[in-house]
């Protein structure tokens, strides 16, 4: 779909026709709730779905619990926070990390009541914004969710690829040391193999994809019910005291004591920074403006208890830090659970729990960045739009959108064979666009008084201000902390690469808006009509005339 101004012309001209027909005599008698009813119809029918609306309340809130799959999304990052603290950072951090995305995953919830689109949170900036700034803000919101949605699904499926040489390395005598590809492409290859099964499962799959993510909700706690009662009953080299899981700090990073924790503090941010991801199936949901907000809110509380649930029994039984940090690998769950358990083939029995539910994650991010791309590609501000904005009529689902982001990926996978923290340069920058593009429909909601919510159904009341704020510190502390290295001293090869990451994707949206966006970009389309103006004319149209 593209932008074409002959419609917004004739909208506006329409417009004002309507105006001058009211002041001579048209009367138009509504009250402010009826301009709230219209208002969110208009909201929930903006752009007509072309997608299948088949997942009900459940289904979303387990689809937002599988896009952050804990405890797979800690086990994959746990190298993070053992080398910058270890205990203290592993169990506080996850509880301090949690508390604060519980206020991102309400304020998102509160807007997304009142505009429940698959645009999402670049939707809901346009929307919120004040009109001078609108179409700038929006423009830089969706294209910080969209690479944010691209890389944290890159980031997945090479965390699972890392992780599964872990996993299948606990059958090695040495600690730390297996020898299942062990060479860069061997890696990248089953990177590529992971890929494409997520997206061939997302795609052909769709219609049972509730199914799966229901399957996922028992699978997880089924995996955690087993993995603590084994290694906790185990335990062959022994338990530590409460002391020393709840109150052990022992920074081997280089960095100061406190800076430490920030740094480790990566591990709970990439575990819950799919928090707004599920609101690209919007359209997709029955009633979205109800059941995607409790989805997002539920999803965060529940994982914030699983996350404890998984990762103090692990803190329990935990082996030599000098010895987990040093793992060629950099997965030392694996390590961890054969410790506990004694065995190889224990400890890989206990691991396929978390292998499933890596695939599932990943096919669930797949999923969400496709319908992401896609209701971007709809508004036309991604190059190429008219081929990325169509959907599949026989599998239902947006496929070019997929391949794209797919092609993206495996593109962006290439660095590492320059650099051995690939993954931490795609989960930091990952986090750190969705980080921003979470804050921007934050940030103009609140500065401007937070009109457009306050008769939300999902309202958040005298509590509003502080998420939003509690939101707004958050984003600005993990920008600039999730570009640092995670150890020092740094060299061209451990150097975190997340910044030039997030200034390439600048570039490159800043490039195309100055060529194309400034002039053509209107902003999200109900209907192939720019937003602002059948917003505008529905607002005349049911405007009060005073005699």
């Amino acid at each position: 779909m593209g932008v074409a101004s002959v419609h917004s012309n004739d909208s506006i001209r329409g417009a004002k026709q309507k105006k001058d027909s009211c002041a001579h005599g048209s009367l138009t008698h509504s009250n402010a709730s009826d301009k709230d009813a219209n208002a969110t119809e208009r909201q929930d029918t903006a752009n007509t779905s072309e997608l299948v609306r088949n997942r009900s309340t459940l289904q979303v809130a387990f689809m937002s619990f599988v896009l952050a799959s804990i405890p797979y999304g800690l086990s994959t990052t746990m190298f993070y926070p053992l080398i910058n603290g270890g205990p203290v950072t592993i169990i506080w951090g996850w509880l301090a990390v949690s508390l604060i995305i519980i206020c991102v995953a309400a304020s998102l919830g509160e807007i997304t009541s009142v505009y429940p689109t698959a645009g999402g949170v670049y939707y809901q900036t346009f929307m919120l914004s004040p009109v001078r700034w609108r179409k700038l803000a929006a423009w830089t919101c969706g294209w910080s969710y969209v690479a944010g949605n691209i890389l944290i699904t890159l980031a997945v499926n090479f965390g699972t690829t890392t992780f599964l040489v872990g996993c299948i390395n606990v059958f090695e005598s040495e600690i730390g040391i297996g020898g299942l590809a062990s060479e860069t492409y061997q890696q990248f290859l089953i990177f590529v193999g992971i890929t494409l099964v997520c997206n061939a499962v997302s795609a052909l799959g769709n219609r049972w994809l509730p199914l799966l993510d229901t399957f996922a909700i028992f699978w997880t706690f089924a995996g955690l019910i087993a993995t603590i009662a084994c290694i906790l009953a185990l335990a062959k080299n022994g338990r530590h005291s409460a002391d020393y899981v709840f109150g052990h700090f022992e920074p081997m990073s280089g960095w100061t004591s406190g800076w430490a924790f920030c740094v480790g503090l990566l591990q709970a941010a990439y575990a819950t920074s799919s928090t707004g991801m599920i609101v690209s199936m919007c359209e997709e949901v029955q009633n979205p403006s109800v059941q995607v907000p409790k989805a997002m809110v539920g999803a965060v509380i529940l994982n914030t208890f699983a996350g404890l649930l998984f990762l103090i029994p692990l803190v329990v039984v935990l082996p030599d830090l000098s010895e987990l940090v040093t793992i060629a690998s950099s997965q030392p769950v694996p390590v961890i659970l054969k410790s506990a358990v004694g065995n190889s083939g224990g400890a890989f029995a206990l691991l396929i729990p978390l292998i499933v539910l890596a695939m599932l994650c990943g096919i669930g991010c797949t999923t969400a960045a496709s319908r992401c791309v896609w209701a971007f590609a709809r508004d036309g501000a991604i190059p190429g739009s008219h081929l990325w904005n169509r959907v599949d009529k026989s599998l239902n689902m947006p496929l070019n959108a997929m391949m794209l982001s797919m092609i993206v990926q495996i593109a962006l996978g290439l660095i590492y064979f320059g650099s051995v923290t690939a993954f931490n340069a795609f989960s930091s920058s990952g986090v750190i666009f969705l980080t921003v593009s979470y804050a921007v429909p934050i940030a103009a909601s609140l500065f401007t008084g937070r009109k457009q919510v306050k008769n939300a159904s999902f309202n958040l009341g005298v509590c509003g201000v502080f998420c939003n704020a509690v939101a707004l510190c958050w984003t600005a502390l993990a920008v600039p902390l999730f570009c640092m290295p995670t150890y020092l001293p740094v060299t061209a090869e451990t150097v975190n690469y997340a910044c030039v990451v997030f200034v390439a994707v600048i570039v490159i949206a800043s490039g195309w808006y100055w060529i194309w966006g400034h002039k053509n970009y209107q902003g999200p389309l109900e209907n192939g009509i720019p937003v602002g103006v059948e917003h505008h004319t529905s607002d005349i149209s049911s405007e009060e005339v005073v005699i």
